[in-house]
Order: C-alpha cells, then structure tokens, then sequence
C-alpha cells in the first residue's frame, strides 16, 4: 500500500490518498440512498411513482447543470477547492434535511438534494484524475481502482442505513437522522481537507500544455465512438437509476416481501454483486478486450430484464441480481472506450461524458409513468431498450474506430 502512494524520490501521498478514497464511499453512499427514499415517500406523503422519480431527476440534473462550472473551478483553483466545494454543498443539503423533515414538503426536500447533487458532480469532476496522481504514474490504475471499490461499498451501506431508519423502526420513521449523520461526516471531512496540504501535482503541467492543446484540436463530434459512447453512457445511468429507482416497488409488489426486507437484498444482493461484477470484470479485461466484456455484460443485462419483465413473483426478483453483476464495469468501461480516440481534447470529451449523467434524470419518471399507468413490470422496457442500445455500442466499437 505504501508503495502505491509513494513517488520514487520518497515522497508519500498516504494520507491525502486515504482522504480523497473517502469520497468515492461518500458518493455512492449518496446515491444508493436514493433508491431507499424513493419508496419512503411514496409511502409517507402518498404520492405516485412519477412523482416520487423527481429524487433522482433533481440529484442527476445537479450534474447537467454544476458539470462545466465544477471543471472551471478546479482548473482556476485546483482539485482541493473542487473538493471542498464538493463537500460544503454535500454536507448542506444533507443537513437541510433537519428543517425539511418539520416541514414534511416534498419541494423542500427536492431542493435540499439537488444541493446534494451540485456537491456530488464536483466530487467526481475533481477525485478522479486527483486519486491518478497521487504517486507514480504507472500505478495510476491501480489506485484509481483501489479507490473505486470504496464506491461499491457506498452502493451497498446506503440502502443498509436507509432500510434501518425509514423502515425498520418502531413508530414514525426519522429521515432526518441519516443525513443528519452523513452531513456532519461530509463537514468533518471537508476540515480534514482544509487542515492537509495536498499536492496539486499534475495541475501545472495540464496547464502548460493547454496552449498546445488549442493548436492540435481534434473535432471530438466527428468521431463515432465518442458520440455513440457518449449516449451509451448517457443510457447506462439511466437504465441503472432507474432499476435502482423501483428494485424497492417491484419485489413488494411481486416477490411480496416487506420493504424492509427489500432493501435487505437490494443492500447486500444487489449491490454486493455489483462490488464483486466489477473486480471480476476487472480481472477479465486481462484476457479480453474491454468491448468484448461490455458485450458479454450487455447481452448478461438483457437477459436478466427479460427475466424480471416476463417471469412472475420471486423468479423475476432473481433476474435483477444477474443485472447488477452484468451492468457493474459498464460506466467505467463505457467512458474509457468513449475517450479513447479523442487525444488532446480529454478534458472537453470527459467533460460532456460527465454531463451524460443527467440520463438519471429521465428513466426513473418514464419508468414511475408507465408503472403508475400500466405496471411496474412493463416500466422495466426501459432499462431494457437502453442495454440493447449499450450491447450494439459494444458490438459494433471497432468499426466505429475505423470510420473516425
């Protein structure tokens, strides 16, 4: 471990690796929690599905809207004033949810996590090509994925910590407590990094380079495995959001378990399969092409929505444990071809890829419609339409690589 953190010339980046490593966990947390308070207010403030899908829409419009301005921060001030302003905003809209649980209005709670979701974009914008520079560059990937996997863990306690406080409580349940809890981590962690010189090593450089950069631009829209990559991955957070989104809703009223128990296996089952899909995908791509894994893991996907569409009670319930292993190394992998081609533009493409998170924004209302409409089964064709879309992306990526 330390040598993984530590330049050849004896400097140790230990510390400032541990604090950025918290953030991975700290988002995940954030997100997966989401999928908990989904099902929480349908129940406690009686609203429909479509309506209640507005929790991930106002969380991933955060990222559309705070992607460009998160980007010019950090490269005026440097990754730690990204992430501190990560963290302020974080640990805001957390802590808004005191007065909002008093006020009991679904607006003020819409407000408090698009907060959330502005502080969430500049954590990510920031941490990952921070973590990358924090010792050598050839063991950049290392601690890149070392850090990653911390945000697996995030996936699987946030459904655990919301299942505990919203459902399985005696008596009124308390949303106030969690993000009571997770916003004074949020505030502690933005001290520890206010206190902690951190390196802005790598900065300089990107900086220098940018005039040379502007002279050998590449066209990053004519390249077709950028812009097909692009709506990939723009589809992938959607079909995740929304599977996340009503795993809750369709195992009580399918499989009829509590919803308690429901974000039980959506905690450990689901998410600890997406934690060991991603080490195992990981491992895989030493022996196969990273297009060849993400069309197993399409085809694996579409399957598994064709199992929880068609098959009834339980056995459909099966169906999502085999999406969560499939759709695990999709984002990652997706980005990584996207970017492949584009050469000195990186940092606009990665930019716009960022931006694609607001994908979800938009499966989680159309898939809440069709429930509320029709079914909750039939809302899953979504999520289903946008994996078929990510398996001919990944069939068809080497051609896409010869046409640029």
């Amino acid at each position: 471990m330390a040598k993984l953190v530590q330049t050849k010339d004896g400097v140790n980046y230990l510390v400032p690796f541990i604090l950025i490593t918290s953030l991975f966990f700290l988002w995940g947390f954030a997100h997966s929690i989401l999928d908990v308070l989904n099902k929480h207010f349908q129940d406690t403030m009686e609203i429909t599905k479509t309506r209640s899908a507005l929790i991930q829409a106002v969380v991933y419009g955060g990222y559309f809207i705070m992607a460009i301005p998160a980007g010019k921060i950090i490269r005026k001030f440097g990754y730690r004033t990204g992430v501190i302003t990560g963290l302020l905003l974080y640990g805001t809209g957390a802590l808004l949810f005191i007065p909002g649980s008093r006020l009991m209005s679904f607006e003020f709670f819409l407000f408090s996590l698009f907060i959330i979701g502005c502080g969430l974009t500049c954590l990510e914008t920031a941490a990952n090509p921070y973590v990358t520079v924090l010792g050598e560059p050839e063991s950049a990937e290392r601690r890149i994925n070392l850090s990653q996997s911390f945000n697996g863990l995030g996936w699987i306690c946030g459904p655990l910590v919301g299942g505990f406080f919203l459902f399985a409580q005696e008596g009124e349940a308390n949303i106030a407590t969690p993000y009571t809890i997770i916003g004074v981590i949020v505030f502690l962690v933005a001290i520890l990094f206010s206190r902690v010189r951190l390196p802005e090593k790598g900065l300089e450089q990107e900086q220098k380079k940018t005039q040379e950069e502007d002279n050998q631009q590449i066209d990053i829209w004519k390249l077709p495995s950028f812009t097909f990559g692009l709506v990939a991955l723009f589809l992938y957070v959607a079909a995740q959001t929304g599977i996340n989104s009503f795993f809750i809703n369709y195992t009580t009223e399918n499989a009829e378990i509590s919803a308690h128990e429901a974000s039980l296996w959506l905690s450990f089952g689901g998410m600890g399969l997406f934690v060991a899909g991603r080490m195992g995908g990981s491992w895989l791509m030493g022996y196969l092409r990273a297009e060849k894994v993400l069309a197993l893991c399409g085809a694996g996907a579409l399957a598994a929505m064709v199992c929880v569409i068609l098959l009834p009670g339980e056995i459909g319930m099966y169906g999502f444990f085999l999406c969560f292993f499939c759709e695990s190394i999709m984002f990652p992998t997706i980005f990584a071809l996207a970017i492949r081609e584009v050469g000195t533009e990186t940092k606009k493409a990665s930019s716009y890829l960022i931006m694609s998170i607001v994908g979800g924004a938009v499966a989680p209302l159309t898939m809440g419609l069709i429930a509320d409409y029709s079914s909750m089964k039939e809302g899953f064709i979504v999520p289903f339409v946008c994996f078929l879309i990510i398996l001919i992306y990944a069939t068809r990526y080497g051609k896409l690589i010869m046409k640029k």
